[in-house]
């Protein structure tokens, strides 16, 4: 239900935005060249990197104690507020952190409209090789999508990449990854979204929620109920944005998802 490794999150006087986060590669296209995104400057690119504060993540620890101990969602928004705007100094950084998310949705998208990794290797012919077994299907489309690197970040992606297709198979238990209609695809990228934005507030603060919580299964229940309010939110940014009428392509799918995690996070940032 959580991330598979557990700490008390990062200390103070790191960057709350690692470099690489602010130079994400562009997605893959249908040709299996890179796409170019936009020649627009990216959302607070040149914006000084603020520093993590000490107890940067006291206020919303304190309100996911009361959340784990009571059940009360109130505590959950309160946790949600501190967490984004002093845990990241409000949605415009958070939005930067979680810039990998934003590029590996546009990658991801990338995989499943082509076919194709981004070196152009053809993966339904691997796959075909392979026996079609739904397991190597999944391992190659995350392997295609996010390649292992040893990092928290980049374990966490490839997760919730795999969640979200699993995720995609009960939803749609017909569905073929390499022809998915538009409604398809937008639910595995929206479902990504979301869990990878767990997999971040698993790591910095899932402890507080097993270490406060009245016993275990209530933890894992406390937990689900986190995931389920962070796609709930994401759900609604992306709906808000099909409805403005904005189609995602190959080439923008990464500036509509960072457009979506600032949505969630400005939410998240006025719950009081």
């Amino acid at each position: 239900m959580g991330t598979s490794q557990s700490s008390s999150g990062p200390g103070p006087g790191v960057p709350l935005v690692p470099p690489w986060a602010d130079n994400v590669d562009s997605p893959v296209s249908g040709d299996g060249d890179e796409a170019s995104e936009s020649d627009e400057p990216e959302p607070d690119q040149a914006a000084s990197v603020p520093v993590a504060p000490h107890a940067r993540f006291r206020g919303a620890r304190r309100a996911l104690g009361e959340f784990a101990r009571s059940g009360d969602d109130r505590g959950l928004r309160r946790a949600f507020t501190h967490y984004v705007r002093t845990g990241y100094d409000g949605a415009g950084t958070m939005t930067r952190r979680m810039g990998g998310t934003a590029a590996t949705a546009g990658r991801l998208n990338g995989v499943l409209q082509s076919g194709r990794a981004p070196d152009g290797t053809e993966l339904r012919d691997a796959i075909l090789a392979s026996g079609n077994d739904v397991n190597v299907v999944l391992d190659a489309i995350v392997d295609a999508a996010s390649p292992a690197d040893g990092t928290q970040d980049k374990e966490s992606s490839r997760r919730a990449i795999r969640d979200a297709l699993s995720d995609l198979l009960v939803r749609f238990p017909d569905a073929d990854f390499f022809a998915l209609t538009d409604a398809q695809r937008s639910f595995v990228i929206e479902r990504y979204t979301a869990l990878d934005v767990y997999g971040r507030f698993c790591l910095d603060l899932q402890k507080t929620i097993m270490d406060k919580s009245p016993d275990p299964a209530t933890a894992l229940r406390r937990l689900k109920e986190v995931r389920e309010f962070i796609a709930e939110h994401v759900a609604a940014a992306f709906r808000t944005i099909r409805e403005r009428g904005t189609p995602a392509t190959i080439s923008n799918v990464t500036l509509l998802t960072r457009d979506a995690l600032r949505a969630t996070f400005s939410v998240f940032e006025e719950y009081s």
